[in-house]
Order: structure tokens, then C-alpha cells, then sequence
């Protein structure tokens, strides 16, 4: 089994509209989200791949969170063993906590924060199930898992400092994007995991962006348009035989996608 400390471990959604992102995302990626809320407290419904995995979950804003400033987007979760000791960390570290540890039943104890350069994420110490469990949201090659954790950091080299200190992570090299400087690979438990580079100009703020894999990249493509998205980048080639895009799903969330062409 993975570390827990520092693992990618599940993706969720922040969407104004469920069950139209389900319609979107089924589609696109191949998912199930569930029709339906797991929950009674709150609108939320998980992701389920093909072969039974799963991916994540959605989570519906409410009018009041709406009214406080969040937007469609998508967060990840990485594990940690003690959520209130990490969350207490990143403050130290130069991050934020954006909201305090609380314990979710039957899932944790989650903590939503940012890291030195703003961009948002949560952490999360698992409740684990009766004779154990592991994630199965993170898969550099599995469809309907991410594939990639890409941050784009107000401050790479702050950034790289700040989550390998925390996180474990580890440095298995670096590309060389000319005048945009370096794509620096991070790798945990010795799997590669994402990269961290510095944010282009033209993007407004730092972010987490999450790329689930797809089996095409051209049909994701053009399912997403068809289903009312927007692709923004690509189809680009990224190192591996893999393509990349970019869009915006139909409520307004950035999604990412990573595929064969």
C-alpha cells in the first residue's frame, strides 16, 4: 500500500448544477456519477469509473457558499496521518488554513487549505474500513483516474520547498520549457505524480489543475463541445505518448484531461 503521507487520494468537484456535470463528465470521461446525494446532510454524489473504482465526488454549492465567493472548480485531496497537525503545518510553512479541520462521518477528518502561494487544496486522514483500504483516485494509468497533479505556483521554487517539506515528495527531474523556465517532475513513493512549474502571466491566480485520463483524447475533445464545453488548450503532445486539454465544463469549472490521441 502507498504512503499515506502525502498520496493524492480522492478529486472533487464543486459544481452549481449535479446533475447537469453528470451529464458532462459521463460522458466525457466515461464516469458514473451517482444521480442521486450519498448524502442526507448535503447535495453530493460520487464518481465511479468503469471497472468499479473510485474517483471522487461532487459536491453542489449552496446560495450561501455562493454568495461568500465560490466558483465551479475542481480540489484535491491529499492524505495525511493527522489532519490537525498538517493543517497546523501548512499555516507554519506560509500557507493558509481556509477551513479548520472537521471530521466527515464515515469518510475523515478534512481540512480545506492553501498553500504558499494561494492555491487551494484539502487535506484528509482517511477513516479506514475494516481491514484496511486504499485509494483508487490517483493512476498514472488507469481511465476515469487522474493521471496528473499539475501546480502552477505563483513561486516555483517556494512551492517545490513547501510540498516536498511537507509531503515527502521527491525530485526525479526537470524539463527545460525555454522562456517559461522548468517543469519540475515530483514523485511520491518513487511514482511519478505531477509536476510543479511557474504560473503563466496570463493565468490569474495559482492552482492545482487535475488531469483524468482518458482512452482519446480527440473523442474526449469533441464530446465535451458537443455536451456544452469549451476546450481552452490543446490537443497538445506531452512527453509519454500522451495528448493533453484543457476546457471549461458547461457550469464553469476548469476541467483537464490526459489520453492517448
Amino acid at each position: 500500500m502507498a504512503t499515506l503521507q502525502g498520496s493524492w487520494i480522492w478529486y472533487e468537484l464543486m459544481t452549481t448544477d449535479a446533475l447537469g456535470a453528470k451529464a458532462f463528465y459521463d460522458a466525457v470521461v466515461g464516469w458514473t456519477i451517482d444521480p442521486v446525494s450519498a448524502s442526507p446532510d448535503m447535495e453530493y454524489r460520487m464518481i465511479a469509473c468503469a471497472d468499479g473504482g473510485m474517483t471522487g465526488g461532487v459536491f453542489t454549492l449552496n446560495a450561501e457558499m455562493l454568495g461568500q465567493g465560490a466558483k465551479p472548480c475542481w480540489l484535491g485531496y491529499i492524505g495525511v496521518h493527522d489532519c490537525d497537525a498538517a493543517a497546523a503545518a501548512i499555516a507554519a510553512q506560509g500557507g493558509k488554513v481556509l477551513m479548520p479541520p472537521m471530521d466527515v462521518p464515515m469518510a475523515g477528518r478534512i481540512a480545506m487549505v492553501a498553500g504558499c502561494c494561494g492555491a487551494p487544496f484539502y487535506v484528509m486522514t482517511p477513516a479506514m474500513p475494516e481491514g484496511g483500504g486504499e485509494s483508487t483516485a490517483f493512476s498514472p494509468t488507469l481511465a476515469g483516474r487522474c493521471g496528473w497533479n499539475e501546480l502552477s505556483a505563483g513561486n516555483q521554487e517556494g512551492a517545490i520547498a513547501f510540498y516536498t517539506g511537507l509531503f515527502g515528495w521527491t525530485l526525479p527531474g526537470s524539463m527545460d520549457m525555454g522562456p517559461m523556465g522548468t517543469y519540475q517532475f515530483i514523485e511520491h513513493d518513487g511514482v511519478p505524480i505531477g509536476a510543479i512549474m511557474q504560473k503563466r502571466p496570463e493565468r490569474p491566480a495559482p492552482v492545482w489543475q487535475h488531469y483524468f485520463r482518458v482512452t482519446s483524447i480527440a473523442a474526449a475533445a469533441e464530446t465535451a463541445r458537443a455536451m456544452g464545453g469549451t476546450i481552452s488548450q490543446g490537443p497538445h503532445e506531452v512527453p509519454g505518448d500522451d495528448w493533453i486539454v484543457v476546457g471549461t465544463d458547461p457550469q464553469g469549472a476548469e476541467f483537464c484531461l490526459v489520453g492517448g490521441k
